[in-house]
């Protein structure tokens, strides 16, 4: 970095992304990072899932987070929904491409996507 003005313009490009990861809004997103999640592929969906609410206009209503070992190693990548007063959805073998159409369907629309459910994959 060369200047302070250079340190500001990385903190305005990354200010989004930060502010979906710890917002507080409605609905929230979890994606397991943990090492088996990691492994397959769970950091493209967690940055595909930030990306597309930040660019959908859901930043005040959803929040984008991770945590770690969800327990079901066989299904990863893991993303649980958590709605307020809904049991929470739990979407397995994710990719960049479903997380899209969970944005759409789940968060935009409400329309819970089944065949990413433990029970249709």
């Amino acid at each position: 970095m060369k200047s302070l003005a250079e340190l500001q313009a990385i903190k305005n490009r990354m200010k989004d992304k930060v502010v979906l990861r710890e917002g507080s809004g409605d609905v929230r997103v979890v994606v397991g990072m943990a090492t088996c999640g990691i492994a397959a592929g769970a950091r493209p969906v967690l940055n595909a899932f930030v990306e597309e609410v930040n660019n959908g206009g859901l930043a005040g209503k959803v929040t984008v987070s991770q945590t770690g070992c969800v327990g079901l190693c066989q299904y990863e990548p893991i993303v649980e929904v958590y709605e307020a007063g809904k049991e929470k959805v739990t979407y397995v073998k994710m990719t960049p491409e479903k997380a899209k159409t969970v944005v759409e369907k789940h968060l935009r629309h409400g329309e819970v996507v089944t065949e990413f459910t433990p029970a249709e994959a």
